[in-house]
């Protein structure tokens, strides 16, 4: 199937409203064989997905390794990928290991939001990824969510060093867009005051479950015509699964508060006689600022699954009760 394509920001970039999210590659969470992450990727080709999205930290590196051997029998010009910047790979010890990763490579990370480290990281991702280069270039986790108190000192070096990096190779051509990918959404305010971006790959916080950024972070890129990428729009498994043995919320197991609240969603969706997962994925793409969403897939059911949700056909009346439920805020809509 043939997807229409959205713009990243005001750039020439165009990306499938459904993308792929390259973490499960590099084998996050759950282990994925060779031969299972070569067929992901082709899957999510023929399924019409031409939107790719990686980083150093999945997998040390194996993610990128997968997806760029992946992607190497498709023509360059028919695809997007997206790769992070702000860690670089270096020799495995006990303490710089992702704990997430399940992954055998030699390798660990180091944070590095230096002016030469964008480079230096960007270099190493388009060897590991075999290609001459990369579409859209992000900042990785400069968040507080990643570094907590230390998060103003990582700014202060980031707005120095890797953004500027960023802005001048995305000004020699070297990248076509630039932006972050981030947990949070202050700090993606935080940096439109100062930079000239073109994306947010936002992960987990806006979805059908939480929708703060329509408070400040969305209008703003509106005016501004930065798009934003929804990273996590299960919100990591939580609006993908019925049983709450099976749940997660940021990466751990589900706290009552939120477990009731997916299930008050899930009680509408299926009055209406629709699947979770589709209004999950679906929801999103109702805001004008938002490109595209790009869940995690571990098997290749899931690339179908996600397929069906994002393109399946939900009734106007679904939105306005769960809006008259206090669950979402309701959307005009433009659909994927």
């Amino acid at each position: 199937m043939t997807f229409t394509t959205r713009s990243i920001g005001t750039t020439d970039v165009q990306v499938t409203p459904l993308g792929f999210g390259g973490g499960p590659l590099g084998q996050m969470g759950s282990e994925v064989s060779e031969d299972q992450a070569s067929s992901l990727v082709s899957t999510a080709w023929e399924s019409g997905i031409r939107y790719f999205d990686t980083a150093p930290l999945y997998g040390h590196g194996l993610s990128e390794k997968r997806l760029g051997a992946g992607l190497s029998g498709y023509p360059r010009n028919e695809f997007v990928v997206s790769c992070k910047v702000g860690r670089l790979l270096v020799p495995a010890t006990a303490e710089n290991r992702n704990p997430m990763s399940l992954d055998t490579e030699p390798f660990g990370t180091c944070y590095d939001y230096s002016y030469d480290g964008a480079r230096r990281s960007l270099e190493a991702s388009l060897q590991r990824l075999g290609l001459e280069q990369i579409d859209i270039l992000l900042c990785h986790d400069i968040d507080v969510w990643t570094h907590g108190s230390a998060q103003s000192s990582v700014f202060e070096t980031a707005a120095r060093g890797i953004l500027p990096a960023m802005c001048e190779l995305r000004a020699a051509g070297v990248v076509r867009a630039i932006g972050l990918g981030v947990n949070e959404a202050a700090v993606c305010s935080q940096v439109m005051r100062h930079f000239d971006v073109d994306c947010f790959l936002l992960a987990g916080r806006f979805t059908l479950l939480e929708q703060e950024p329509l408070d400040d972070l969305l209008p703003q890129c509106e005016r501004n015509q930065v798009s934003v990428i929804v990273g996590g729009p299960y919100n990591s498994g939580l609006l993908a699964v019925s049983d709450r043995q099976d749940a997660t919320y940021d990466y751990h197991p589900v706290d009552k508060e939120r477990w009731e609240r997916a299930c008050r969603l899930r009680a509408v969706c299926d009055a209406h006689g629709v699947d979770l997962k589709a209004a999950a994925l679906q929801y999103p793409l109702r805001h004008p600022a938002v490109a595209s969403v790009i869940p995690g897939v571990w098997r290749l059911s899931e690339v179908a699954s996600n397929r069906d949700s994002v393109t399946a056909p939900l009734p106007e009346t679904l939105w306005e009760e769960l809006a008259a439920e206090g669950l979402v805020v309701k959307l005009a809509g433009y659909g994927p």
